[in-house]
């Protein structure tokens, strides 16, 4: 997979780049800029160096999803952005452009081919720069046209952020001992691979949120009403294993379990402060339904263990939401800006985003 650090010359190339930018938008403004900020270094680097940077994105926001109130946010960090609603008009634009500019096109999934990976939709984004660049490790678990069929069309190439999710994410694969791998949230069909796999590799393996109801569960205890999936997983054969930890108290109301308890937060302490490497996604319990403050402390451990010399690897949603409330988002090794992304390359080693730009043009 080559990198931007394999391209010698960039004064005048028209860049096509790949970010990132499904960021929360309220009121007409960004309230959360983790990703956007994340594309800084790169995005500067290209404009300092000449390129002309046209920037491709999606945004999934309810009522007009527009990309629009992001340019104030790129512009706030002293990047001159330009926004584009109709692709027509790029490429004279462009041609007048000066060298540093940068265009932000709008919302990819307006078009009908972005999803599909249509070959055609991925020509027409191609005729727009001499190189691409994929800067959305985040979106890259998905075959878009943007992301996958596109690198058929042009000379192809990972971001600086993109090159760190893979090289730190990748660590996981052969970690410090010990290793403690914290997985939490809801989507068990999802995680089952992550389970598989780590109970392998790693020392301890913590299955928190409503992941553990499944296991509860099996054991035969009384979840109640609590959020638990219909499908066997078979999970018998992990049962009983020295490695698999699993809440040992919780908070429940309403004969439902919503989230973790102070004894399990004290166990994990225990076991974070003992590791060498963590990896951790997932919140502990029903985080979007106000029941935060086991992931706050969580977070907090963590970054103890940071500070005490563990590797430490974050990422998910309400994982980076926990970190970014309590301001911590410095105080860790590495936060992935992948979620499902993350998972995905965590279970498989690869992403079709990934195998697009091994390929390359032929």
């Amino acid at each position: 997979m080559k990198t931007v650090k394999d391209i010698q010359h960039f004064e005048g190339v028209k860049v096509l780049l790949r970010l990132d930018l499904n960021v929360p938008i309220k009121n007409g403004k960004v309230v959360d800029d983790f990703r956007i900020q994340k594309s800084l270094p790169l995005l500067h680097m290209l404009t300092e160096k000449g390129a002309k940077v046209i920037i491709i994105a999606h945004i999934e926001t309810v009522g007009d999803p527009t990309l629009e109130p992001i340019v104030a946010s790129i512009r706030s960090f002293g990047i001159n952005c330009e926004f584009v609603k109709n692709y027509k008009h790029v490429n004279s634009l462009i041609e007048n452009s000066p060298n540093g500019s940068v265009i932000l096109l709008e919302n990819l999934r307006a078009h009908e081919g972005e999803m599909k990976n249509d070959p055609d939709f991925a020509k027409e984004l191609a005729s727009l720069g001499d190189i691409y660049i994929n800067e959305a490790f985040s979106v890259s678990h998905r075959a878009h046209a943007s992301i996958s069929a596109v690198t058929k069309f042009l000379p192809s190439y990972a971001g600086l952020q993109f090159e760190e999710e893979v090289k730190n994410l990748s660590s996981a694969f052969d970690p410090l001992h010990p290793f403690l791998f914290i997985l939490g949230g809801a989507k068990f069909e999802t995680k089952l691979p992550l389970i598989e796999k780590f109970m392998e590799i790693a020392d301890k393996v913590f299955v928190g949120g409503a992941l553990a109801n499944n296991f509860f569960k099996e054991e035969g205890k009384d979840i109640g009403k609590s959020l638990v999936s219909a499908e066997n997983f078979n999970l018998s054969r992990f049962l009983g294993s020295p490695k698999l930890l699993l809440p040992i108290d919780t908070i429940v109301e309403d004969n439902t379990i919503f989230d973790a308890g102070e004894q399990t937060l004290l166990l994990l302490k225990e076991e974070a402060l003992k590791a060498k490497y963590i990896l951790w996604n997932g919140p502990l319990g029903a985080y979007e339904q106000g029941y935060k403050k086991p992931t706050l402390e969580l977070a907090k451990i963590v970054a103890e263990a940071t500070q005490n010399g563990a590797r430490t690897i974050l990422g998910g949603g309400d994982t980076l939401g926990a970190i970014s409330e309590l301001g911590l988002l410095d105080k860790y090794t590495f936060v992935s800006t992948g979620g499902g992304a993350m998972l995905d390359y965590l279970a498989k080693g690869t992403l079709p985003g990934i195998e697009a730009l091994e390929k390359g043009m032929k």
